[in-house]
């Protein structure tokens, strides 16, 4: 198991991998004069597993970037305007329809998907009157245009985006036509499905220490290796209102998402630690 964390919190490392060799006998292949009892080494068939615990950057990047959409680049920019009629009929399919309305949209930026342009679409018609949506634009050829529902004027689409199954099957399907980009950064995925499902991810960092009775989440960020499920994405989002959520996102050895779980996260405080340890004073019985 991977954490990423900082002072107070316990870190440590731990995989349920490991690498063992097999004591093999004399090849039946082997020339006749080769001497007998010849023991070969053979290294273990590795399992599969879609994110290495290494491959995590020190300065893998806590929170997801939304960039208006006069900050985009010129680029992307182009990308998005040549993509506006495929998200207009793919949003109609949903309910979305962006010809009614007025709609704002900024970039979602993911690098650890960078094969895709993501945009987050709103329309605010006044309280508790918000319709919310994110699309996602392939930079190349493979792949086409993919919505993710999060609000429909106020409601959740069939279930909450951040654990519906139309959510997981979009962002398995980007991650196929990312392919091999897509699993140099656990963390960077792990934040980038939560953004698309609605959320503006922060993970906890050592300045929000701020006092004792300052709550903060009891977790920041997991990756969890286990033989029998594949791996575990987990973090808790400072960010979320009203109170900090902790995400769960169970992948198969072979990169498949086919769980997330989202829930108010476990709060704890700080405890100050007096700079000096009190003087005792026992009272000896006179003899």
């Amino acid at each position: 198991m991977v954490r990423l964390g900082f002072p107070l919190l316990v870190l440590t490392t731990m995989t349920g991998l490991g690498v063992c060799t097999l004591l093999r006998g004399q090849d039946a292949s082997a020339p006749a004069n080769e001497p007998t009892g010849k023991v070969h080494l053979v290294p273990a068939p590795k399992e599969p597993h879609p994110f290495s615990p290494d491959a995590q950057s020190p300065q893998a990047a806590l929170s997801i970037e939304f960039r208006p959409a006069d900050q985009m680049t010129a680029q992307d920019k182009l990308l998005a305007a040549d993509a506006q009629s495929s998200i207009g009929e793919h949003a109609g399919l949903d309910g979305f329809d962006l010809e009614n309305g007025q709609w704002t949209y900024e970039q979602i930026v993911c690098p650890a998907l960078p094969n895709h342009l993501f945009l987050q679409y709103k329309r605010n018609s006044g309280a508790g009157d918000l319709t919310v949506f994110s699309a996602s634009i392939p930079r190349g050829s493979e792949g086409r245009v993919r919505i993710v529902p999060i609000l429909k004027r106020g409601y959740s689409l069939f279930s909450p985006a951040p654990i519906n199954a139309l959510t997981i099957s979009a962002f398995n399907h980007i991650r196929g036509e990312e392919q091999e980009d897509a699993n140099q950064s656990w963390l960077g995925n792990g934040l980038c499905y939560a953004a698309l499902a609605g959320a503006h991810p922060e993970i906890s960092s050592p300045d929000d220490l701020v006092d004792a009775n300052t709550p903060i989440p009891s977790m920041t960020a997991i990756l969890q290796v286990r033989n029998d499920q594949g791996e575990v994405i987990q973090f808790a989002d400072k960010s979320a209102k009203p109170r900090p959520m902790e995400w769960s996102m169970t992948f198969t050895r072979q990169g498949r998402l086919v769980k997330a779980t989202h829930a108010p996260a476990t709060m704890l405080r700080a405890k100050q630690v007096p700079n000096t340890t009190p003087t005792i004073v026992r009272t000896v019985p006179q003899g």
